[in-house]
């Protein structure tokens, strides 16, 4: 009987740290939450509501992983927010090159056009390449991008930003005139606190921001989030 036990015992503590190898991150990654607990993530393509409208490959969990100095600098642009009684929410940070290969087959895919309407109404499918919009890499497959906004930190309502997340065309550009003074004013707030902290923007998409001597500038990354 007790050597029944011992053997059980063995068995779960086996399991118990087979379970914790397999989730452990990288070095230099982290679980944003680990340092920055009030962070709100809404990982857009661990859901259906994205342009492909499915959930995309290696997403397993809504946890947004990055790289830890990453972390610790978007820390920084949480605390100056929670100032103005604002703060983050984060759409997307590291995704894993079988994410953006699947983005590659579908693009490929021109028959499924499920969400034009939403995300891309003015732009052919086949011109997704051309434009920029879909790349064989990523430069969140490093670890250290991000897309995000800004939201209230009571209501936790979005500021408006003049385009919806995602959206593929001019007006999701960072200097697109025509939108209000109200949307131009909160994307330049935006602009401002991540720069302040280290974070450089893509001109074409006022969510997308990475960081300034990020850690691992030629390495895309292709574990699962989990």
């Amino acid at each position: 009987m007790k050597i029944k036990i011992a053997i059980i015992v063995s068995l779960f503590f086996i399991l118990v740290s087979f379970k914790q190898e397999k989730n452990k991150l990288p070095e230099g990654f982290v679980y944003a939450n680990s340092i920055i607990p009030d962070l709100e993530v809404e990982l857009r393509y661990y859901s259906i509501n994205n342009f492909i409208g499915d959930t995309i490959t290696g997403y397993l969990s809504n946890k947004l992983i990055i790289t830890k100095q990453t972390a610790e600098a978007l820390k920084m642009v949480q605390e100056e927010l929670l100032k103005q009684n604002l703060c983050l929410k984060v759409y997307d940070g590291y995704r894993p090159q079988q994410a953006v290969n699947h983005f590659m087959t579908w693009a490929r895919n021109l028959k499924d056009t499920i969400n034009k309407q939403q995300f891309y109404p003015d732009v052919k499918k086949k011109h997704l390449f051309r434009e920029g919009y879909i790349a064989s890499q990523s430069g969140h497959s490093r670890g250290s991008t991000l897309d995000l906004t800004i939201i209230n930190a009571d209501s936790h309502e979005a500021l408006d930003m003049g385009s919806p997340y995602d959206f593929f065309g001019e007006i999701s550009w960072v200097d697109y005139h025509e939108i209000s003074k109200e949307q131009k004013a909160n994307r330049q707030l935006l602009q401002k606190v991540m720069l302040k902290y280290g974070f450089r923007n893509y001109p074409k998409e006022w969510w997308h921001f990475t960081l300034r001597n990020e850690p691992f500038p030629d390495t895309y990354f292709n574990f699962p989030i989990e």
